[in-house]
This record gives C-alpha cells, sequence and structure tokens, in this order.
C-alpha cells in the first residue's frame, strides 16, 4: 500500500525549532516527527511512500538516506519555487500512485500530527462505500470546521463553529449539518486525482468540498475515541512527550535503519 506524508510547510509555528531544521525533523523523545509517522504507517501495511518537500529540502532527503528510509521504498516530490499547498502537494506527486497499483486507495498523513487512530478502520469504510476520500475528524475546539450531514459526508465548512448557519459554506443541501475538526489523515481513491481541476496552489479541502457538491462521497471517520494532538506548537511537543512518558500515548516501533 501506498501513502503521501505532506511535510513540505515552513514550520514557523514551530520556530525557534525550525530555524535549522524542517519541521519534520524536530523531535518528541529523541524521534522525529517524519520517523514517527513512517513507522506508524508501516505499522497498517504501507511499504511504499512518497514525502513532499520544500523547507530544508535537502536535509530531509540526506536524513533518508542516512537512515536508509527506515526499511521503506520513499520518494521526495519537491516542491522547490514555491509551496503548493496539500492539494497542489498531492497533485504535483500524482505520478507516484498513477502508477503500478493504480487502483487502490492510499493514505495521505499530515507529519505535524501524532495519533493512534485505527488507520485500517478508515481503510475499512473507505472501501465499505466506495468513497472518494474518508477523512479522519474530531468533535473539538477548532478555527475551522467541516460540515457532515447526518450520513457522515462532507456538505460545507464554517470558520468557527458558533458562526450562525447562514455563515456557513454549504455544497449540498443538509438541515442541521454536524461541524467537526479535521485531523489531517485521509484515505483517497486515486479517481480524485484525476478530478482535481485545480491548478498550482491550492488546498485538498477547496478540491474535495467541490467534488462533494457534485455527489461525490466524501466521508468523515469519527477519531474522538482515539489519542490525537496537533504538534504545530514548541509546548504541543512537551506535552506530547508527557503523555509518551505517563504512558497515555504509545509510539510504534522504531523503523528499521
Amino acid at each position: 500500500m501506498k501513502a503521501m506524508i505532506l511535510a513540505a510547510g515552513l514550520g514557523t509555528r514551530l520556530r525557534p525549532l525550525t530555524n535549522d531544521r524542517p519541521k519534520a525533523l524536530v523531535e518528541i523523545n529523541g524521534r522525529t516527527l517524519l520517523e514517527i509517522t513512517l513507522a506508524r504507517l508501516r505499522k497498517f501495511g504501507v511499504r511504499e511512500v512518497v514525502i513532499n518537500v520544500h523547507h530544508f529540502a535537502d536535509v530531509v532527503a540526506n536524513y533518508l538516506a542516512a537512515n536508509s528510509n527506515f526499511g521503506m521504498q520513499v520518494e521526495i516530490s519537491r516542491e522547490d519555487e514555491r509551496l503548493l499547498d496539500t492539494g497542489g502537494g498531492l497533485k504535483n506527486a500524482a505520478k507516484f500512485f498513477l502508477r503500478d497499483s493504480a487502483d487502490l486507495p492510499f493514505f495521505v498523513h499530515n507529519v505535524d500530527v501524532v495519533s493512534t487512530i485505527d488507520l485500517e478502520e478508515m481503510l475499512r469504510l473507505h472501501r465499505q462505500h466506495d468513497a472518494l476520500a474518508v477523512l479522519a475528524v474530531r468533535n473539538r475546539s477548532s478555527s475551522r470546521y467541516l460540515l457532515f450531514d447526518e450520513h457522515s459526508e462532507l456538505v460545507g465548512r464554517r470558520v468557527a463553529k458558533d458562526s450562525a448557519p447562514s455563515n456557513a459554506e454549504l455544497v449540498r443541501q443538509a438541515n442541521h449539518p454536524e461541524a467537526l475538526a479535521f485531523c489531517g489523515i485521509h484515505v483517497i481513491s486515486p479517481r480524485l486525482l484525476a478530478r482535481m481541476t485545480e491548478t498550482g496552489v491550492f488546498s485538498i479541502i477547496d478540491a474535495y468540498l467541490r467534488l462533494a457538491g457534485e455527489g461525490e462521497r466524501i466521508l468523515a471517520f469519527s477519531a474522538d475515541h482515539y489519542y490525537w494532538r496537533d504538534l504545530g506548537r514548541p509546548e504541543h511537543l512537551v506535552e506530547a512527550a508527557a503523555d509518551i512518558n505517563h504512558g497515555n500515548l504509545v509510539l510504534p516501533p522504531l523503523g528499521d535503519r
């Protein structure tokens, strides 16, 4: 199975830790965020991974080479001139997914989140409903929300949870959509790649919303019962390290070097 790790961001929220390294190589308890993510994906059967890079791109490439790609088949998708955002980054790496087993779903995982979310269950839901994509979501506080109908299908988005319904951007009719926060983990059908008509720099959420409006099934996977943490700020790393030390978070075994 294949996956993409989104790791090209500048990591500005993690400064000063990212002054001399990409956010993918920031560490928790001596392990980099990139290695932790690779180990998580490997646990669920992923053996081929593409990683998008921009900030300190060569540092990431050298780190992987020095560690023999942690026993996985790893490719680099460079975004040298500009950051392409999540949708543009995936589209730039599309050829990785379209060769060989081009009909199989794949994972996309942000490098700056850590969780115990069951990726196999996400994949099962994706296959059961022949969805275009399945998104891990939580009922948590956020500045941006995705809206889902009573069938857990994506119907829109809203900037703040307490915004009036009239301020919501709905792409499909829904009477009482539920506002949930995205966790940065997807299962995606390769059918999406041909349907992303957006070009250049764009968010994958924009493509999801357009396609949901056209009738595609983009489903929510509830991750409320799993551990999940955004690692976008230095204090979040400290909190995650404390969770590990207290046994509240168990990281996957160290990847083979």
